[in-house]
C-alpha cells in the first residue's frame, strides 16, 4: 500500500539539491538540438502549495527553499531551476507554489522534446494527469514506475534523461532500484539516469552505494549533501546518482555543492561531496 504524500515534503533540502541537479542534466541535453525524452518512474502530483495543511505541518520547505529563494548571490548553475519555481508564482509575492520534477522538466523542455510520466498512488496521479491535459508533449501513465521503464527504454529519441526518485518506504526498493537502473541501461545504454536517495542511517546509505560499485555499472557521479549531524535520527540529507554524466557535470556540481551546503547548512552539521562512486 503506498502512503507517501511528497506534499510534506515539498521544497525540502532533498528537493532542491534533487531538482537542481535535473535541470542542470536538461539544459545539458539541449545544447545538442536533436530531441529528447523525459521519463520520470515515481513522478508525485507535480505541483505543492506551500501554504496548504500538508506542507505547514511539516514546514520542511522553510529549510530548503525557503532559504534559497530569492537571495541575489544565487550562482549561475542555480538559474534553470530557480525559474521553474518563479514561473509557478507572481513577481513579487510570497513563494507560494514549488514545482515537482515533473514541472521542473516541463518548464525547460523545447517543442521537440517530449515527457513521459508515471505514478501509481491513487490520490497523486489525478491531479498530475490534470496537470498535462492537454499537453501532446506529455504522457502520464497510472503504473509501477518500476515496470514501466521496462516497456518504454529505449526512447524513439534515443537521448535522453531517466529520472528514478521513490520514497523508499520499503526497504527491499533499495535492492529493486539497483536492479532497474541495471535493466534501464541495457536498454538504453546512452542515456542520462538519475537516481535520488535518502541519507538515513550511514550503514544504509553506504550499502546501497556498495551496491551499485558491485552493479558492474560505469561512469555512476555521487553527489550528496547532508544539513544533520551523523547521529541524528531520520534523513539527514539525500543525494543523487548521476550515470553517463554530461561533459564538466561533475566540475559544475563541485562549484554549486559547496554555495548549497553554506546557505541550506549555515551551523554546517551535515557534510556535501560530489565523487566518482564508479569511474569510466
Amino acid at each position: 500500500m503506498l502512503s507517501y504524500r511528497h506534499g510534506y515534503h515539498a521544497g525540502n533540502v532533498g528537493d532542491v539539491l534533487k531538482h537542481a541537479v535535473v535541470a542542470l542534466l536538461i539544459e545539458a541535453l539541449k545544447k545538442k538540438p536533436a530531441p529528447f525524452a523525459y521519463l520520470e518512474t515515481h513522478a508525485g502530483a507535480g505541483r505543492y502549495d506551500l501554504a496548504a495543511a500538508q506542507a505547514e505541518k511539516t514546514g520542511e520547505y522553510r529549510e530548503g527553499i525557503g532559504l534559497v529563494w530569492g537571495r541575489g548571490d544565487a550562482p549561475e548553475a542555480l538559474a534553470p531551476y530557480l525559474s521553474a519555481v518563479a514561473a509557478l508564482n507572481s513577481p513579487g509575492e510570497t513563494l507560494r507554489y514549488y514545482p515537482g520534477s515533473p514541472r521542473v522538466a516541463r518548464h525547460l523542455l523545447r517543442a521537440q522534446d517530449r515527457m513521459v510520466l508515471m505514478e501509481l498512488h491513487g490520490s497523486e496521479y489525478p491531479v498530475l494527469k490534470q496537470a498535462f491535459a492537454g499537453d501532446k508533449q506529455v504522457a502520464v501513465h497510472h503504473r509501477d514506475g518500476y515496470e514501466g521503464l521496462k516497456a518504454l527504454l529505449p526512447p524513439a529519441e534515443k537521448r535522453g534523461l531517466v529520472v528514478i526518485d521513490p520514497s523508499y518506504e520499503v526497504k527491499t526498493e533499495y535492492a529493486q532500484v539497483v536492479d532497474t537502473v541495471q535493466s534501464a541501461h541495457r536498454r538504453f545504454a546512452s542515456g542520462i539516469i538519475a537516481v535520488w536517495y535518502p541519507v538515513l542511517a550511514r550503514e544504509l546509505t553506504d550499502g546501497f552505494k556498495e551496491s551499485f560499485r558491485a552493479s558492474g555499472l560505469r561512469k555512476i557521479l555521487d553527489v550528496e549533501l547532508t544539513t544533520r549531524p551523523e547521529e541524528s535520527v531520520g534523513m539527514r540529507g539525500s543525494g543523487m546518482l548521476v550515470l553517463n554524466p554530461p561533459w564538466r557535470f561533475d566540475s559544475a556540481m563541485e562549484a554549486l555543492v559547496p554555495w548549497l551546503r553554506a546557505v541550506l547548512d549555515p551551523g554546517q552539521a551535515g557534510s556535501g561531496g560530489v565523487e566518482w562512486l564508479v569511474p569510466e
